[in-house]
């Protein structure tokens, strides 16, 4: 099953695709790491940006996509241009996409710690909250 884990930060999505097939994981090469919505008042830039992340699932063949979840409120509330790009995500025809607690997570990773340390996989420093939503949501399911 491949998986496109998400973290929204400010007006942009941050991903990584993880693979698991047979017990295995498998991190693929990706041309696209993080996907911005710009000018967020206009519903073509919406548009565009649901159309071009749809777009990278299909071809890169995603069955799944998680997205951390962020508090609507308080200290740590996202803002409204993520909520957007939550929306546009969520909207895609055709695609399953599920949320993940922050707590979620942590309890998921708690369980099943991840194998390899985060510098060995070869992604960017930026891309971690992203492997790990991707990789609790594998771990299980």
């Amino acid at each position: 099953m491949r998986v496109c884990g998400v973290e929204i930060k400010s007006n942009e999505a941050i991903i990584c695709l993880l693979n698991k097939e047979d017990g295995l994981f498998d991190i693929p090469d990706c041309r696209q790491v993080r996907f911005q919505l710009v000018k967020d008042q206009e519903a073509d830039n919406i548009r565009h940006f649901q159309f071009t992340f749809a777009k990278f699932l299909q071809d890169y063949k995603v069955e799944q996509v998680v997205i951390r979840e962020r508090a609507q409120k308080g200290k740590f509330a996202g803002a409204a241009v993520g909520f957007k790009i939550e929306a546009a995500i969520q909207l895609i025809e055709n695609i399953d996409v599920s949320l993940l607690k922050a707590t979620e997570q942590k309890e998921k990773l708690k369980r099943n710690p991840i194998p390899v340390d985060f510098a060995d996989t070869g992604l960017k420093k930026f891309q971690e909250t992203a492997f790990e939503v991707a990789y609790a949501s594998l771990a299980y399911p």
